[in-house]
């Protein structure tokens, strides 16, 4: 049984050295002091506007649940579909847990919609 963690073990070690290492090598190989300007935040080349601590509005959250529903919504039938095209004999119950889930995301879509997600302002 010790046998088959030793794949496991050698790849968390490699990767705890690995970070380790990077680590270590650009601290190591990094310029002097820094100046502030060094200490700044860039992003994308645009200067930093306002404050990281600012509030978001509900609509970034809105769309983000969206993205979440689509997304588990498709990560979730491709299974089910090689499933439900493999298991002939259960394919009632397989269809009974399809409609529930479909039906557990219709109500994320309607009460999204209800909140205007779906409107592109």
């Amino acid at each position: 049984m010790s046998q088959s963690y030793i794949a496991l073990l050698l790849v968390v070690l490699f990767v705890a050295a690995n970070a380790v290492l990077l680590t270590g090598l650009s601290h190591a190989i990094s310029w002097g002091k820094q100046t502030e300007v060094m200490r700044q935040p860039y992003e994308s080349g645009i200067p930093v506007l306002g404050s990281a601590r600012e509030r978001f509005s509900v609509k970034f959250y809105l769309v983000a649940m969206l993205f979440i529903l689509f997304d588990i919504e498709t990560v979730f039938m491709f299974p089910w579909a090689v499933a439900f095209n493999q298991l002939r004999e259960i394919r009632a119950l397989l269809l009974a847990e399809m409609l529930v889930f479909v039906g557990i995301l219709a109500v994320g879509y309607v009460y999204l919609w209800k909140r205007g997600a779906f409107e592109w302002d």
